[in-house]
């Protein structure tokens, strides 16, 4: 406190209770002037009256004499020796060591250093509010109760600026505490993705990837729930079976269909798992296309997930926002959950039919996403925010006629003419239709005898080609006919 005017130096003297201040200041006195009776007195006395005269001599010597540093002396002495105004009494004095406290603590604040002006601050505007509060404080000196006030004046800033403080610090910490969680979350998932990578098997896929926090979040919880098993799971990718076999099944069952076959099986050529690009079998209603469809994919051994195009739309084929309580995955990634495969076969009935509105997107733009590679490898599912890799399910549509589709989607398909059979493919067709209606009975074929003479030209009469469902129901009355006229033991 060396640099401190006189005045602030024994204000603060006061403030930290130190011993013999007003001896201190005697001895300044004495100092400066020797033997000077009233400062003896009040020595003696340390009184109230004794010390006004004291400092009133030290004024009057301050003005005969041009010593500034008298003067204040004299406020150090008032500072001292006031007791707290009451009733107006010594009112003067206190104002003018106020007057006196505010100016040098104005003057030593822009060099002083921050936790030393608060001390000043809180001693001179306590002191300066000591008329206004004589009712509220204790019988001590004015310097005392200053103080006093000072630090009542400023407890709650303090308080308010201690509770702020700490609020930014846990805050900071706080931040700084979720940065490093994140940060070791993001490590953590990022060791695990490269793991889950390393471990997937030859001839499977991960599907999807959902981090430890995201499988917790409540928001997914109804729509995880079936699809656990399937998350961050390696699923198996269906080889090639033998294609000989395959086509040779496909030709028992469709004789009339051979160029579809060989026009759908090309694509298997030297491929280890099945992957079929984008097909769209177009011909006359009652030729058999959603069947054949669904039974190319059962040989091939993939599980087949039927959409029924005058049904759908693409707010449901393409998923749902999780933010509404009917979400659910795009149907794709329904067809894999389905399967438990990673490339089952999605067979979009009728495509043509699809509704044209756009109040919840049109299922053909929807498509679109899916039926490129670079795009299907990254599809954005709305429903489990993140990227489901669908580069490896099979898409395969029909279409009684072309001309309804939009040019982006004819582009993205192979378009095979799917023709009804006619006539002479009768006799290669009568098997596999007597063999697919025992099934459906629930015997084995071998069960079921091949149509005689009488039953062929019965069928050859009501069947001159076209649709295979008129045909099947031909055989289907033939068969039954038989059964009401069979023996029965």
């Amino acid at each position: 406190m060396k640099n401190l005017p006189r005045l602030l130096r024994y204000a603060m003297l006061v403030t930290d209770s130190a011993d013999h201040v007003e001896q201190r200041l005697i001895a300044e006195i004495d100092e400066l002037c020797p033997q000077l009776p009233h400062n003896a007195a009040w020595a003696a006395a340390l009184g109230v009256d004794a010390g006004l005269v004291l400092a009133a001599e030290l004024d009057h010597r301050a003005v005969t004499r041009n010593e500034p540093n008298l003067r204040s002396l004299a406020d150090c002495v008032r500072l001292l020796c006031l007791p707290t105004p009451r009733e107006r009494t010594y009112f003067e004095d206190h104002r003018r060591v106020g007057k006196a406290l505010i100016q040098a603590f104005q003057t030593t604040s822009r060099h002083a250093e921050e936790e030393l002006c608060c001390d000043l601050e809180r001693f001179a505007f306590g002191w300066a509010a000591l008329p206004a509060c004589t009712d509220l404080l204790p019988r001590a000196t004015s310097a005392q109760n200053a103080a006093f006030l000072g630090n009542r004046m400023a407890e709650h800033r303090v308080t308010a600026a201690a509770v702020a403080a700490r609020r930014k610090v846990k805050a900071e910490e706080e931040r700084r505490r979720k940065k490093e969680d994140d940060q070791k979350a993001a490590e953590r998932s990022e060791q695990a993705s490269d793991a889950a990578a390393e471990a997937v098997p030859e001839h499977h896929l991960v599907v999807a990837r959902l981090s430890p926090e995201e499988m917790k979040n409540v928001k997914l919880k109804d729509i995880i729930g079936p699809l656990k098993s399937i998350i961050n799971t390696a699923l198996p990718l269906v080889e090639v079976p033998p294609l000989h076999e395959v086509r040779s099944t496909l030709i028992y069952e469709f004789p009339y269909a051979i160029d579809v076959i060989d026009f759908a099986l090309a694509d298997l050529v030297g491929r280890t798992t099945i992957l079929l690009r984008p097909l769209l079998l177009v011909g006359d209603p009652g030729g058999g296309k959603s069947r054949f469809a669904r039974r190319l994919g059962e040989i091939l051994g993939l599980s087949v997930w039927r959409e029924d195009a005058s049904r759908a739309d693409g707010a449901t084929f393409g998923g749902t926002d999780r933010r509404w309580y009917s979400a659910e995955p795009c149907h794709p990634f329904l067809a894999v959950a389905q399967g438990k495969i990673a490339n089952p076969l999605v067979l979009i009935d009728e495509i043509e039919k699809a509704a044209t509105r756009t109040d919840y997107g049109r299922l053909w733009d929807c498509l679109l996403g899916f039926l490129e590679p670079e795009t299907s490898a990254r599809y954005p599912d709305p429903a489990l925010q993140t990227n489901l890799d669908l580069s490896h399910v099979s898409f395969v549509a029909t279409a009684n006629s072309l001309d309804p589709l939009p040019s982006p989607i004819r582009d993205r398909f192979r378009v095979a003419t799917f023709r009804k059979p006619a006539a002479e493919d009768r006799d290669s067709l009568l098997p596999a239709v007597i063999a697919d209606l025992a099934r459906e009975r629930g015997l084995d074929e071998s069960w079921v005898l091949p149509l005689d003479g009488a039953e062929h030209a019965a069928v050859a009469r009501h069947w001159r080609g076209g649709s295979v469902r008129r045909l099947r129901r031909i055989v289907e009355a033939i068969l039954r006919e038989r059964d009401l006229r069979a023996t029965r033991n």
